[in-house]
């Protein structure tokens, strides 16, 4: 790499954001590094991670909590654009660890900006904020967008608002070029399995499969705005080359139910759902969200982002990765 390459920084590299957007980085020509939190099983560190990308990165251990070491990173890294997408992302899970998930996304959040302020305050800094801090509000039109009220129905969504707007307000008070990215629900092969899309989709494929027979979920009302990974990342990216650090929501403008996701994966597999679906009170939220979908309006005028994945096939390369892996497994 020449000294004129860009150099990024990515949080939560080894997540399924965090390894698409490294992906898109390197294919344009950044310097990547990402920051990892110590695991006892090194094995899954990197697992998101292709072969062909790891070689090409580097990777520090650091922690959202520890500021120090973020402060040591950023010194050896001096990147011009930080993603922040580190965190405790299971919504149904900060139920159980409410503090730990706040203190992962509000407190993790503070320390980034704040050693980035000292450290290298000309960087961009892109936050991953979420669909779920607007809670059961939705505009008259049916769509949730930047103007939205916000009042989070989960531990997740009350510390994803307030590392929204500490992320403002480190942006007015000190000049810093902070973006928001208001991402709704975006999933992939890589989403992890406690996740219902890959959830139902790998459950499906080994029932189809013979490997399993029964499949229980949570609320199968719930609706939401599902898109892929691999267009969101490019949201995240086209942010931070925008002359502006601004708020941006991005989704497909479409939603569908538990159910409809449910319906379409086991029609695939010619598969009757009725006969193999179960809810488990354990798998629904103590508070319920109902209801999403985005208007992503500005980001498509003021970034010219679109999203080429639909619902459909999104599930669709879904089904196809976990058909491989299980015909695989069992040659």
């Amino acid at each position: 790499m020449g000294k004129d390459n860009k150099r990024a920084l990515i949080t939560g590299i080894n997540g399924q954001d965090g390894s698409y957007l490294c992906e898109l980085l390197l294919a344009k020509g950044y310097e990547v590094t990402g920051i990892l939190k110590r695991n006892s099983v090194a094995e899954n560190q990197t697992a998101r991670i292709p072969d062909e990308v790891f070689s090409k990165i580097k990777l520090f251990y650091a922690d959202m909590l520890d500021m120090s070491s973020l402060v040591r990173v950023l010194q050896e890294v001096n990147p011009h654009e930080i993603y922040n997408l580190a965190a405790q992302s299971h919504v149904r899970i900060s139920f159980d660890m409410p503090i730990y998930t706040t203190h992962s996304i509000a407190t993790g959040t503070l320390n980034l900006l704040e050693a980035m302020r000292i450290v290298c305050p000309k960087a961009k800094f892109y936050q991953a904020s979420s669909s779920e801090m607007f809670g059961n509000n939705i505009d008259e039109d049916g769509f949730q967008r930047e103007t939205t009220p916000m009042t989070p129905v989960s531990p997740y969504g009350c510390a994803k608002v307030y590392a929204y707007n500490i992320c403002r307000n480190y942006r007015n008070a000190y000049g810093l070029f902070i973006s928001n990215g208001i991402l709704f629900n975006h999933e992939s092969p890589r989403r992890g399995t406690n996740f219902v899309t890959n959830k139902v989709v790998k459950e499906a494929v080994k029932i189809k499969l013979h490997i399993s027979d029964e499949l229980k979920l949570g609320n199968l009302d719930a609706s939401r705005d599902w898109g892929h990974a691999k267009d969101y990342v490019h949201a995240m990216w086209l942010m931070l080359q925008h002359t502006e650090a601004d708020d941006f929501v991005c989704s497909t403008g479409v939603s569908h139910t538990v159910q409809d996701l449910v319906e379409y994966v086991f029609t695939k597999l010619n598969l009757d759902w009725k006969n193999y679906v179960k809810q488990d009170k354990k798998f629904f939220r103590s508070e319920e969200l109902e209801f999403l979908k985005g208007d992503c309006s500005k980001a498509q005028k003021v970034l010219n982002w679109k999203h080429e994945y639909t619902f459909e096939t999104m599930l669709d390369e879904m089904i196809e990765y976990w058909l491989n892996y299980y015909n695989k497994e069992n040659k």
